[in-house]
């Protein structure tokens, strides 16, 4: 499995947001400086994020984008989840029911299993505050 840039831009813009958090807006061109990533891909996935309740927007010239939440409120599953979609290592774990015929004999189905609650296990458990204040440990605006 590997994190593709969708998904790790999100999370940079995300975090991005969280260091800003005064209650003032945020244009994306600054996070874009910032972050050294195009403007008009962080426009797209942002779009996605605001779709998803993630983060407010304001139009005009005071414009720009904020947290919809505070930090600690969003997980780094959330955020991968809507860019990346399911995170399972294996087809036949994405959704609810397992139904592969082969389920029953697959003998690397309790590997796959094991891989998935590590997975779920980290991501689902640090949020954005976490990686602020590892951020903040760090003393660099650098993030991922």
């Amino acid at each position: 499995m590997k994190i593709s840039t969708k998904g790790r831009y999100a999370l940079r813009l995300m975090l991005d947001l969280a260091k800003h958090n005064t209650g003032e807006m945020v244009r994306i061109k600054d996070v874009a400086e910032r972050e050294s990533i195009s403007e008009k891909y962080l426009e797209q996935i942002v779009t996605s994020l605001k779709r998803a309740g993630y983060v407010k927007s304001l139009r005009g010239a005071s414009g720009g984008y904020r947290l919809a939440k505070e930090p600690k409120e969003y997980t780094v599953g959330m955020i991968l989840r809507l860019t990346e979609g399911d995170m399972a290592p294996v087809a036949c774990l994405e959704g609810d029911e397992n139904d592969c015929p082969r389920a029953s004999v697959c003998t690397s189905i309790r590997l796959w299993m094991m891989l998935d609650d590590a997975i779920k296990s980290v991501i689902d458990h640090v949020t954005l505050q976490d990686m602020l204040e590892w951020s903040m440990e760090a003393g660099n605006d650098y993030v991922i």
